[in-house]
C-alpha cells in the first residue's frame, strides 16, 4: 500500500481533528452497524409533547394560510422572492421558530420547525431554502450551541425579528475537503481584530443576508513539532466594510434561491465575533450539521406527499384503454411504492428529530442517514410522479394553465428537488461519513492487527487489547438468542422486525469480515463500504417504519401497518441485493475502465459531437 501524499495526509488530519470521536450518548444506528439491534432505543416511539403541539398550532396555521396565497410559479418565473412576502414571514416569526422566547423568538421545538419546513417544501423550494438556510445552518443554530451569552444577547433578537443569516464554508477549490481552504483570518497587530480575506462560493442566502457564519484559516499551531492547520468560525455582518456580493448565482432549480459568491477584502472582524473556540470551526460546522440535516429529510417527505396527491388524482381521472391508468399494473406499482416509501421517509424524519428532542441521544448517524435516504428516495418519487403524469408532468404549470388545464408543477418539483442529493453533503460524502463512523469501533480496536506496516510487538499489543471484546462480540453476532420473544406486539410486522434483528447481526459480521479481508485498504474500497452503508440505511428505515406504524395503530390509525409492510418487503429485496454484491464482482473492472477514460484512452468515443462547453472570458 503506497504512503499517502502530504496533501492527502493534511486532508485526513484536518478531517480527523474535526470528527466527534466520543460517543457519550447512545445511538441506534451506531449499534446497528456494530451488529446490535437495540430496539429499546427507538421503541416505544417517542411521543409528542401536547403542550408544544398546542403552542405550535397558531403559527403553523398562519404559515399554511400564507403558503396557500403564495404564487410560486411567479417566484419561479422571475427568480425573485418579493420583499413583502419576506416581511410577512418576518412578522409571523418564521425566521425565529426555534429562538428562545426570552430573545424574542417563537421558542418552538425542532419537531415544529421541521414540520413547518415540510409544509413550505410541499409548495415552494425557493422559500424553504430561504427559511431553512437561515435557521438550519445559518447563525441561529451554531449560536445556540456555541455562542457566548454576550453573542446571544446581541444577535438572537435581530435574528428573531427576521435578520436573514447564511453559512459560508465552500470555496472554489474547497468543498468536502476543507484542507484546500484559502480564506484567511489574520490577527491584527494588537490582537483585537482578525483581518478576513478570501471568497466563498455557493453561499445560500448570502445575497440577502445581514449575518454570516464564515469559516476561515487562522494561524497554524504547532502540535508535536508539526504545524497543524486551524479553521475558525466567525460571525460576520454584511454591513462590515469589505464584505461584498461578488455575484448572485443561478441554478437548474430553486430559481429564486438567494445564493452568491461572497468576497471578503480586509474585513475587520472583532475577536469577540469568534463563534466557539479558535481553531475549532470545522467541529462547530459538523455538530451544527447534525441538527441542520434534520430539516431536509422532512422537506423530502413533504414533497413526497405532494407527489402522491398528484399521482393519485391523475391516475384516477385519466382513462386509457378503457380504464383509469391507476388500474394498470405498471402505474399501480409506482403508486404503491411512492406511498409506502413516503410513509417510511416521514417515519425516518420524525423519529430522528424526536430522538434529538428527547436528549441524551447522539443523532449524528441518524441525521446523516435521514438526509441520505430521504433525498434519494424523494428523487425517485418525483421521477415516478412525472412519469405517471407523462407529457403533462414535463410541461410547466404555467403552460398547462395557459391552455386551460390545472397548473400542476411536477416539472418544477423535479428541478427544485435535484439539489437535495447535493445540499449539506452530497450522497457520496454522506456515505463516506457514515462508513467512517460505522467501522470506527473496529478500526480503533483491531486496525493495528491487520495493518501490514505494524511490527510483531505492536500487533501482539493490539491483539491483547482487542481480544476481550471480540471473544464475546463475535460469537454473539451468530447467536439467534435475541429472537426468542418474537416481537409479537408488532403483529403482522413482527416478521420484518425479526428480519431486521438477524440482518443487523449479519451486517455487523460483514463489516468485521471486510476489515479483516482488506485491512487498511478498506478505506479505498468505497463501494464495499457504500453497500454496507446502504444496508444499514435500509435497516434504519425499516425500523422507523415499523415503530411508527405500531405507534399509529396504538392511537387508532392502523393504516400505517399496510404501508410499513409493503415498504419492508421492498427494502428486504434491496438489502439482499447489496449483500449478494457486497464485494463488487465488477468493481475492479469498472475502476480500471474509469482510469483509462481519465487518461484519455477512450477519447475516440467522444468524436461526432459539438462541445457544449463555453469558456469563461479571461
Amino acid at each position: 500500500m503506497s504512503e499517502p501524499s502530504s496533501a492527502e495526509q493534511d486532508a485526513r488530519d484536518i478531517a480527523e481533528s474535526a470528527r466527534e470521536t466520543e460517543w457519550a450518548h447512545p445511538s441506534f444506528v451506531r449499534e446497528l452497524f456494530l451488529g446490535r439491534f437495540r430496539l429499546d432505543l427507538i421503541h416505544p416511539h417517542p411521543t409528542e409533547d401536547p403542550a408544544e403541539t398546542a403552542r405550535a398550532a397558531p403559527f403553523l396555521a398562519k404559515l399554511r394560510s400564507f403558503m396557500e396565497r403564495v404564487d410560486s410559479e411567479e417566484i419561479d418565473r422571475t427568480g425573485e422572492i418579493p420583499e413583502p412576502l419576506v416581511q410577512e414571514l418576518r412578522d409571523m416569526g418564521a425566521f425565529g421558530i426555534k429562538i428562545p422566547k426570552e430573545y424574542g423568538g417563537l421558542g418552538l421545538s425542532q419537531l415544529t420547525y421541521t414540520r413547518a419546513m415540510q409544509l413550505v417544501t410541499s409548495k415552494d423550494g425557493s422559500l424553504v431554502a430561504l427559511l431553512s438556510a437561515s435557521q438550519s445552518i445559518g447563525l441561529p443554530q451554531p449560536l445556540k450551541l456555541f455562542g457566548t451569552d454576550a453573542q446571544k444577547r446581541k444577535y438572537f433578537p435581530r435574528l428573531a425579528r427576521g435578520a436573514i443569516s447564511a453559512f459560508a464554508l465552500t470555496e472554489v477549490d474547497a468543498g468536502s475537503d476543507p484542507a484546500n481552504m484559502t480564506t484567511t483570518a489574520t490577527p491584527s497587530e494588537d490582537g483585537s481584530h482578525f483581518i478576513l480575506n478570501g471568497e466563498k462560493l455557493w453561499c445560500t442566502n448570502g445575497t440577502r443576508a445581514e449575518l454570516l457564519v464564515v469559516m476561515a484559516r487562522t494561524p497554524d499551531v504547532v502540535v508535536d513539532g508539526k504545524a497543524q492547520k486551524q479553521i475558525t468560525a466567525f460571525i460576520v455582518e454584511t454591513s462590515m466594510p469589505g464584505v461584498r456580493v461578488a455575484q448572485r448565482l443561478r441554478f437548474m432549480g430553486l430559481k429564486a434561491i438567494e445564493n452568491g459568491l461572497m468576497s471578503f477584502e480586509n474585513v475587520r472582524v472583532p475577536r469577540e465575533n469568534i463563534l466557539g473556540e479558535e481553531g475549532r470551526g470545522l467541529k462547530l460546522a459538523l455538530v451544527t450539521l447534525n441538527t441542520g440535516r434534520l430539516t431536509l429529510p422532512a422537506g423530502c417527505a413533504g414533497a413526497g406527499k405532494q407527489m402522491i396527491n398528484v399521482a393519485r388524482t391523475w391516475a384516477s381521472e385519466r382513462v386509457q384503454w378503457g380504464q383509469a391508468i391507476g388500474k394498470h399494473e405498471a402505474v399501480a406499482q409506482k403508486i404503491a411504492r411512492m406511498t409506502a416509501t413516503t410513509f417510511a421517509m416521514e417515519a425516518v424524519a420524525e423519529l430522528s428529530t424526536m430522538l434529538y428532542e428527547r436528549g441524551d441521544y447522539d443523532i449524528r448517524l441518524e441525521a446523516a442517514i435521514a438526509k441520505l435516504y430521504n433525498s434519494e428516495a424523494g428523487w425517485r418519487i418525483i421521477d415516478d410522479a412525472l412519469q405517471i403524469r407523462g407529457g403533462r408532468g414535463y410541461e410547466t404549470a404555467t403552460s398547462l394553465l395557459s391552455r386551460g388545464e390545472p397548473g400542476i408543477p411536477v416539472e418544477r418539483a423535479m428541478r427544485d428537488s435535484r439539489i437535495n442529493l447535493i445540499f449539506e453533503g452530497s450522497s457520496e460524502i454522506m456515505r463516506l461519513f457514515i462508513a467512517r463512523e460505522a467501522v470506527d469501533h473496529h478500526f480503533a480496536l483491531a486496525f493495528d492487527i491487520v495493518n501490514p506496516t505494524m511490527g510483531t510487538k505492536q500487533k501482539l499489543r493490539a491483539l491483547a487489547k482487542a481480544m476481550p471484546f471480540y471473544m464475546s462480540w463475535y460469537p454473539s453476532r451468530w447467536s439467534p438468542a435475541q429472537q426468542v420473544k418474537g416481537y409479537a406486539e408488532f403483529g403482522t410486522l413482527a416478521r420484518h422486525v425479526r428480519y431486521i434483528e438477524r440482518t443487523t447481526r449479519r451486517l455487523g459480521r460483514a463489516l468485521f469480515h471486510a476489515m479483516v479481508r482488506f485491512g487498511p485498504k478498506l478505506e479505498k474500497r468505497q463501494m464495499v463500504l457504500f453497500r454496507a452503508v446502504d444496508i444499514g440505511a435500509e435497516l434504519y428505515a425499516m425500523s422507523a417504519a415499523c415503530v411508527r406504524a405500531h405507534m399509529l395503530k396504538q392511537s387508532g390509525n392502523a393504516g400505517g401497518m399496510e404501508l410499513a409492510d409493503v415498504f419492508c418487503r421492498e427494502a428486504r429485496g434491496r438489502i439482499e441485493n447489496n449483500f449478494d454484491d457486497l464485494y463488487g464482482k465488477h468493481d475492479k473492472a469498472l475502476y480500471r475502465l474509469a482510469m483509462q477514460v481519465l487518461r484519455g484512452e477512450h477519447e475516440w468515443l467522444e468524436q461526432g459531437i459539438v462541445s457544449a462547453t463555453q469558456e469563461a472570458p479571461r
